[in-house]
């Protein structure tokens, strides 16, 4: 992983326009390689159990077929996000892979419809332990045609932070998933199983 010949610039999913967008991003660091990462975030079905704190009622309404076309090459999922204790919003989400190592969640109908989270996984090479790291660059940018939603692009500097500890929090799970299918893939293969 790394070794490929780079694009000129990065494969990227339609945004919002910045102009009508508050954008956050967070960064962390796992020991795992980026496959391990693009595992956890296409698997829609652990969500609700997994982080029930974020979201509830999940259900995944389509999964890509082995043939997939570009087109169908994505999962669907009704999910509600959870904002309070006893308050959420239920959306339809899509995720799809605009290259290797990235996959793009965008809302597709409900609150925030046009929203985009793109999570980027990111080979960084051995640490001193000689174990691979990879760096999780998720970008969050939210958007809703509310006239409400001006008010919340001009709180964006309060904003950005409750969005990047909202992603920061979910990594932590889900870098310790990564960490762990990465672990037992190694310690099969030093044992002789594929």
């Amino acid at each position: 992983p790394g070794t490929e010949t780079p694009l000129p610039r990065p494969v990227l999913g339609s945004r919002p326009a910045p102009a009508g967008s508050v954008a956050a991003v967070t960064t962390m660091t796992g020991v795992c390689e980026p496959g391990d990462i693009v595992a956890n975030r296409l698997d829609p079905w652990h969500g609700a159990w997994f982080h029930p704190y974020s979201f509830a009622r999940l259900e995944v309404v389509s999964a890509p077929a082995m043939d997939a076309t570009a087109e169908d090459d994505r999962f669907v999922v009704d999910v509600t996000f959870r904002v309070g204790p006893r308050l959420g919003v239920p959306v339809r989400a899509e995720f799809r892979c605009p290259d290797p190592r990235t996959v793009t969640m965008r809302i597709v109908s409900g609150e925030g419809a046009g929203s985009v989270v793109e999570t980027h996984a990111t080979p960084l090479g051995p640490g001193p332990d000689g174990r691979p790291r990879t760096a999780v660059l998720e970008a969050t940018i939210a958007t809703s045609g509310r006239t409400g939603f001006a008010l919340a692009r001009r709180a964006a500097p309060v904003l950005r932070p409750l969005m990047r500890h909202a992603a920061s929090r979910l990594w932590r799970d889900d870098l310790a998933y990564a960490e762990r299918r990465y672990a037992l893939r190694e310690s099969r293969s030093e044992w002789g199983h594929t």
